[in-house]
């Protein structure tokens, strides 16, 4: 098992997880994180971090998605051990559904 971030992080990106993961399993793109399956011990402990709820369980219906794209964007984007800051207008995007559409960027982000 494993955890993977959704879309709900597209925009948001308030990296609350990242400070709480033991193993540092997060990768940075420009407008999202995802998590490297391989490296995820399965704690959750990232899971009620996250303000917009984008992170859930390989055993949630709706992670089989997104658990390609987590696997293929781990091994392109940048490892962050720490918190950067979150997009200025984060909240704004927060509970809007359906964004992987509208904005998703396969982009590289900083990386720390």
């Amino acid at each position: 098992m494993t955890y993977v971030v959704t879309e709900a992080c597209i925009k948001c990106k308030y990296m609350d997880c990242v400070e709480v993961c033991p193993v540092d399993c997060f990768y940075e793109g420009d407008n999202m994180l995802v998590i490297h399956p391989d490296e995820c011990i399965d704690c959750g402990v990232c899971e009620p971090e996250c303000p917009p709820k984008a992170i859930v369980p390989d055993s949630d219906a709706q992670a089989a998605a997104w658990l390609a794209l987590n696997t293929e964007y781990a091994a392109k984007w940048p490892n962050i051990t720490r918190k950067g800051t979150p997009p200025p207008d984060a909240d704004a995007y927060k509970d809007e559904q359906d964004k992987y559409q509208r904005y998703f960027s396969k982009e590289p982000g900083k990386g720390a």
